[in-house]
């Protein structure tokens, strides 16, 4: 029985260094119909020590969908999103780019580097908002394909 039958719930990692935007994120998904757990890193190195379990990510859970941010510090989007969809450990994992990159360039270059989605982030905060509420019925469709996928 896959875990979100069982009712439990989606686990999110948020990759994101402005705080404001992790706040917004947080609280849309905390309104959620489905239950969800957000976890936050600020930087691309401290998401590749949460995937693979490092220091004092330790105990992570493997996350069920991937929320990333492209321009941070330390290594951005685009390295980790090439980075994880190169190793087969966590390939798998659908990755949503969240980021206010307009930039058709990074459009294009992150779906070659296979990103699941590109939503970007409005300055507005309705409309913010709207942007984030489709993550939810995406999250629940691909988790609910791609839990039974996951390598042993």
């Amino acid at each position: 029985m896959h875990k979100y039958a069982a009712g439990e719930p989606i686990e999110i990692l948020l990759v994101e260094d402005n705080p404001g935007d992790v706040y917004l994120v947080k609280e849309t998904l905390h309104e959620s119909k489905v239950l969800n757990r957000v976890h936050v890193v600020n930087n691309g190195v401290d998401a590749s020590a949460f995937l693979r379990r490092e220091g004092k990510y330790e105990k992570a859970p493997l996350p069920d969908i991937i929320l990333l941010d492209l321009n941070m510090p330390r290594k951005d989007g685009r390295e980790l999103l090439a980075e994880i969809k190169a190793d087969k450990q966590f390939r798998h994992i659908p990755v949503v780019i969240l980021t206010s990159s307009e930039e058709e360039r990074d459009i294009v270059k992150t779906y070659h580097l296979h990103a699941d989605s590109y939503i970007i982030k409005p300055v507005d905060l309705r409309q913010f908002i709207l942007a984030i509420m489709p993550i939810e019925d995406f999250a629940v469709m691909i988790v609910k394909k791609h839990r039974g996928q996951r390598p042993a």
